[in-house]
């Protein structure tokens, strides 16, 4: 028989139905996609090896959760996804409050309403993506809130006495009954509301006021914090933290290719975006960025580097090159490294800067961030440009130089039809073939970008001059100047 078919307690108990506890569900369904080899956290990726078997062991403990970690490291997603390790349906009392098992009955409501029509009392059943409750803490969070007051407009309605437990309102955690329920940002709520939590992670129980009952609250806790000595908005006080089960540690991406998959996860393009092409080489530059962040001195690591830095990033390179379509009305176009510009507002409005970042601007920061990702970049690819050299020692961009010399610059516009962009970068022969020389090029697209590579890298290490202007970059010899005023 198909459970949903079930509509009162009597035909529940004619099936045999057997309740479990949230914790039950949660780890009989993770053992079963465990020996079934389903991954229980789809989507979440870099956290393999690390993260995910944690939770996963914490979730066979039966414990409550709290995941420790810097902004943009996967906390809210790794607790969303535990609904799908719910089962699909569970039966509750009809017009309970707090989704009351009609087999293990809570609430006043739950228990009168059996007690009067027995076999008969009617249930409904409720699918897990409605078991879930989320609360981001803020200062303003009262013990009201997440756990319930007597209400006096319902006690006047009612007519009845504040000593009567029916004029109680229930809060967020009770109404989470048999849920799974997260508080993001734990440190942030004070002190005393915290202390409002302890009877419920250890004993389960609810008291609201000064009613004299137990109320057993049936629920997977799964907190988010950032380490405290990050937070100056407050900490988890100690005795909270003794009754979490497990705390477990979140970390970003160890490697440019998972940061980037992520980002291809989780960006958000319009159909006309994805015709863009986007070079390999660029998509790991992006990434690329956001390492070079968490490792600067202008940047206050502690506060972290969001993935979402790249998010948006690739969101706005895109729409860089989207918008150079429309004005040349082109329908085909790529990523260039100059369209690298147009990320700028993603990167400054995403990082913490220290005092010697703020002294230099943000804006400072941000393009140093994207020379020093283009200068890792170009080590991986090709031949490190050393600081010191030998004076007459033959190195491999000297014809990248030399045409410099002698044909003085070319200029690279931000808005030039790609075929104009294309003659450009052609001009400089030697460029081509350096790039030929020293990687496998499978697509003409990706050579353009990759010969733009070396023209920054050049640039960036004193060995050419980029000049910024209005419409676009002028490259040449890096005496070009100097002469030029002769």
């Amino acid at each position: 028989m198909n459970l949903l078919d079930i509509s009162t307690l009597g035909e529940l108990k004619q099936n045999n139905y057997q309740s479990k506890s949230v914790k039950e569900e949660l780890r009989d369904n993770l053992i079963r996609n465990i020996k079934n080899n389903i991954d229980s956290f789809e989507g979440v990726i870099g956290y393999e090896n690390s993260v995910i078997p944690q939770v996963e062991r914490a979730i066979l403990s039966n414990h409550n959760i709290n995941l420790l970690g810097l902004r943009g490291q996967a906390k809210t997603m790794i607790a969303r996804k535990m609904i799908y390790l719910l089962d699909e349906y569970i039966p509750v009392v009809k017009g309970s409050e707090i989704n009351d098992d009609p087999l293990k009955p809570l609430s006043r409501f739950a228990i009168e309403k059996i007690e009067q029509e027995g076999n008969n009392t009617p249930i409904e059943w409720l699918h897990r993506t409605e078991r879930f409750s989320e609360k981001l803490a803020t200062p303003d969070v009262s013990v009201a809130d997440l756990i319930g007051d007597i209400d006096p407009i319902k006690a006047a309605n009612l007519k009845l006495s504040y000593a009567d437990d029916r004029v109680i309102h229930f809060g967020m955690i009770p109404r989470a009954n048999r849920c799974i329920f997260v508080i993001n940002e734990l440190p942030d709520l004070q002190a005393r509301i915290q202390v409002a939590l302890f009877n419920i992670l250890q004993e389960g129980d609810l008291q609201i006021r000064g009613f004299k009952f137990r109320f057993p609250m049936d629920i997977q806790f799964v907190f988010t914090a950032n380490p405290e000595d990050y937070t100056n908005r407050g900490s988890i006080v100690t005795p909270l933290k003794d009754r979490i089960g497990s705390q477990i540690l979140t970390h970003y991406p160890k490697s440019v290719e998972i940061a980037r998959q992520i980002t291809q996860q989780e960006v958000n393009l319009t159909e006309n975006q994805n015709k863009i092409f986007v070079p390999e080489i660029a998509q790991l530059l992006l990434e690329q960025i956001s390492f070079e962040a968490r490792q600067s001195e202008y940047i206050d690591t502690k506060s972290g580097v969001s993935a979402r830095l790249s998010i948006s990033a690739y969101e706005n390179l895109v729409s860089t090159a989207e918008r150079r379509s429309m004005i040349n009305d082109e329908d085909d176009t790529q990523i260039r490294l100059s369209d690298f510009n147009g990320i700028l507002p993603s990167l400054t409005g995403k990082v913490e800067l220290l005092y010697e970042g703020e002294q230099e601007g943000a804006e400072f920061v941000a393009q140093q961030l994207i020379d020093n990702a283009i200068k890792t970049l170009y080590n991986t690819y090709f031949p490190e440009i050393k600081k010191l050299e030998k004076k007459d020692e033959k190195k491999s961009y000297d014809d990248i130089i030399n045409w410099f010399v002698n044909n003085r610059s070319i200029e690279i516009l931000d808005d030039s039809p790609d075929n104009l962009y294309k003659e450009e970068l052609l001009k400089v022969y030697p460029l081509r073939v350096f790039v030929k020389n020293h990687i496998s090029i499978e697509n003409e697209k990706d050579l353009f970008f990759m010969m733009e590579l070396v023209l920054w890298a050049l640039t960036i290490h004193k060995k050419l001059s980029k000049n910024r202007f209005e419409q676009g970059n002028e490259f040449q010899d890096l005496f070009g100047d100097f002469l030029g005023g002769l």
